[in-house]
């Protein structure tokens, strides 16, 4: 059904339903918009949540990781954090797929309907000025017939009056004459405009109207159509988010499946284990017999305080349960170097990762020492490449460095060994020294922690050994000239491997290209056994980088070849 046929008379009507229509756009709108600002604000709320309950950076929240239930309630805040970040993408959506777009859409349909309406307008005031024009020339036309009436009775009122002179019987027949001829033009003139008048009344509501009205019908269609459109859209927003919602809840699920209370129960042990022994029995004590009251070798009394004061007599106490004299220091946080507030157990573990740490740094220096030395022995090979003197002062930094990490190793491990010593089991044998496991040939001295130990069971500290750095000469494969003639070729170079960089390359002199620490670079020719390896970061930039300074990954087929 159509509304220019069903609704030609209407307009009024039509009018205020589809602006009531417009206004359902706009509520629709707003509430889109209210949903979405829901959203923004129950994700804020959430990440705040996650955050808040994020572990701290101290050590309490480092302890506390070492059980599985802190681990999978830490994974269940990060998916949280994920789960409101898709609350995030619905707010986003939302807004770009809805507001935004009913929102343009809006002032389209009110240019669009104030258009329609003003045709319409228009129309209808063309018609009334049309039907005015006609009942104007019906009211001259329905005159001048009356008025030419009056004339032929006035004539013919003269014309039989014997007391009336010719002339004015003949004025009186020649205005009723005149009077005729005008109702007759009226009356042409009344025909014209009735006939002009229905054509574009028939016109009107049967073509101008009808065209009008159905422009609204469309207008108000497609407008039901967008909303229909965005209703939709409205549900494949929040539907489109589900599956990664669902991985979030999956995260949770497997984090809280992941919690095992046997392992956190074997964590408390290994956190809180003394490394003592339980106390033996406490011996009989006759006070019978005039004899010196012994003590025996597992008594818990404090026999020096007992000989330092005969005349006191000494308290027993289960030692586990005596409070730690260094507590109060631990407050103020002034944790003693080696660790000797912690129980022999765990102060065997920190000594055991302090060293682990220290050696570490040991091996990265040596790398460092080794990959100069070899840039220094290049340098003397090929001056033009750079000048060995530059090398020297960071050797000399490096070797300072190793010996001070040395000094710090040995310091450890005298630590060490004395809690060795003082453990009831001294079969511990898992003791490591990462020192010893290093891959460079450069060895280092250290004296056992037994000759380090005076007579009265105190530790006193040598001085270290002083390394001994020797560089190798390396012979250099290629002549200068051979060296400028590889890179004035212009020869694109096969990729043959990726390499990541172990550590900052500055790179000024000619033939060479400076690299950050950690990335990653391709591989266009190998070591040829000069210490240099080739390397290219993109089309235009390729050059040498010292070998020991990369950690080389080659391709299989380059491998084979």
């Amino acid at each position: 059904m159509s509304w220019g046929t069903e609704l030609w008379d209407q307009f009024d009507n039509l009018e205020k339903h589809t602006q009531w229509g417009i206004e359902f756009v706009e509520k629709y709108t707003k509430f889109v918009k209210e949903r979405s600002e829901i959203e923004t604000n129950y994700a804020k709320q959430i990440r705040n949540l996650s955050k808040k309950y994020q572990p701290k950076k101290n050590s309490k929240e480092e302890e506390e990781s070492k059980y599985t239930f802190c681990r999978a309630f830490l994974t269940t805040l990060n998916e949280l954090n994920d789960y409101a970040g898709q609350h995030e993408v619905i707010s986003e959506n939302l807004t770009s797929l809805i507001i935004t777009e009913l929102a343009r859409y809006l002032q389209e349909l009110k240019t669009e309907r104030k258009s329609h309406f003003h045709d319409g307008r228009k129309a209808q005031q063309h018609i009334e000025s049309s039907w005015k024009q006609l009942e104007a020339s019906k009211k001259r036309f329905e005159r001048e017939c009356k008025e030419a009436e009056r004339a032929q009775q006035y004539f013919e009122k003269m014309d039989a009056d014997i007391n009336v002179t010719k002339a004015d019987v003949e004025k009186a027949r020649q205005q009723a004459q005149m009077r005729h001829q005008m109702a007759s033009d009226s009356k042409s003139e009344y025909a014209a405009y009735l006939e002009k008048f229905n054509k574009e009344q028939n016109e009107h509501y049967y073509t101008i109207i009808p065209n009008i009205f159905q422009k609204l019908q469309d207008m108000e269609e497609k407008r039901i159509e967008r909303i229909s459109v965005c209703m939709k859209t409205f549900a494949d927003v929040d539907r489109q988010v589900l599956p990664i919602v669902g991985k979030c809840l999956d995260g949770m699920t497997n984090a809280a499946e992941s919690i095992e209370p046997k392992a956190d129960s074997k964590q408390v042990v290994e956190s809180f284990k003394s490394g003592f022994e339980p106390p033996g029995d406490v011996e009989f004590e006759d006070y019978g017999q005039a004899m010196k009251r012994t003590v025996s070798e597992t008594s818990l009394s404090n026999t020096k305080e007992s000989k330092e004061k005969p005349g006191v007599k000494a308290k027993s106490k289960l030692w586990p349960f005596i409070k730690n004299k260094n507590k109060l220091s631990l407050k103020l946080g002034s944790v003693p170097e080696d660790f000797s507030h912690l129980p022999p157990e765990q102060r065997r573990k920190k000594l055991q990762g302090k060293i682990d740490e220290l050696s570490k740094d040991i091996q990265k220096e040596m790398d460092q020492r080794d990959a100069l030395t070899k840039m220094k022995d290049v340098y003397i090979k090929n001056p033009q490449m750079g000048d060995p003197a530059s090398v020297d002062p960071r050797l000399t930094e490096i070797g300072q460095n190793i010996e001070k990490l040395q000094s710090e190793v040995q310091k450890f491990e005298g630590w060490l060994a004395e809690v060795e010593e003082r453990m009831p089991s001294k079969s511990d044998s898992h003791r490591k020294s990462g020192l010893y496991e290093t891959q460079n040939s450069t060895t280092v001295s250290n004296n056992c922690a037994q000759d380090r130990e005076s007579p009265d069971g105190s530790y006193t500290e040598e001085q270290n050994s002083e390394v001994q750095v020797k560089a190798q000469p390396i012979p250099t494969p290629t002549t200068t000239t051979e060296f400028d003639d590889e890179f004035d070729d212009e020869e694109v170079l096969p990729t043959i491997g990726t390499c990541k960089a172990l550590y900052p390359f500055e790179g000024h002199n000619e033939g060479t290209i400076s690299v950050a620490e950690g990335e990653l670079l391709y591989v266009i020719e190998e070591d040829k056994g000069d210490g240099w390896t080739r390397v290219r970061r993109n089309e235009d930039e390729e050059g040498y980088v010292p070998t020991s300074y990369v950690e080389v990954f080659l391709e299989t087929n380059a491998k084979d070849s």
